[in-house]
């Protein structure tokens, strides 16, 4: 596998992002770091044989399709990841499960670590279990974990680059804000 292996670091709106992929499909997602060798390295960071391996290279159809689609999303467009071949080998069966239902999140949505808990049969102690995979989402964005909240609808933690502020700003560019309403009264001046 090391040597299936290439990626690609390429612009955005949101700054730098970083793919790497095999013949099976996208093994892992950088979100935008502060400049481009920053998310070279946080890319291969978890992919060292990337180094000595096949390495950079032009992505294949499919991956090519993936980064216009981050670029989009970058760009404020509602963009649909679930069509994106993931290449997932290595990670739990329950890790696997959660991913796949937070792909099933759509844009402008959000869910919570509890809820997928739930939804997968699991009880509410295997929140925290959740949240572990989505810490350690190696497809962030295309696996849309920003859009899973802790409890009660707070942001809870994010592991890219800019950590929870990265997050609401993902969730902005998908309409969902965390600002308090504004009055819904006017004042009456006195």
């Amino acid at each position: 596998m090391p040597g299936d292996i290439r990626y690609l670091i390429f612009d955005t709106a949101g700054g730098p992002c970083g793919i790497a992929w095999t013949p099976a499909g996208i093994v892992r997602f950088q979100l935008p770091g502060e400049d481009a060798a920053t998310t070279r390295r946080l890319l291969l960071r978890r992919l060292p044989e990337t180094e000595t391996a096949a390495g950079a290279g032009a992505p294949p159809p499919d991956v090519a399709r993936a980064v216009d689609a981050v670029r989009r999303y970058f760009a404020g467009e509602a963009v649909d990841f679930t069509g994106v071949a993931l290449d997932l080998a290595g990670q739990s069966d329950f890790f696997l499960k959660v991913y796949e239902a937070a792909r099933r999140v759509p844009w402008g949505r959000t869910t919570t670590y509890g809820t997928i808990a739930r939804d997968l049969g699991a009880g509410p102690e295997m929140a925290r279990e959740v949240g572990q995979a989505m810490a350690k989402n190696p497809v962030a964005l295309i696996i849309p974990c920003h859009r899973v909240l802790a409890t009660g609808g707070k942001v809870g933690g994010f592991s890219a680059p800019g950590g929870s502020s990265s997050k609401l700003k993902m969730l902005a560019l998908e309409g969902i804000s965390f600002a308090p309403p504004a009055p819904a009264q006017q004042s009456f001046g006195f």
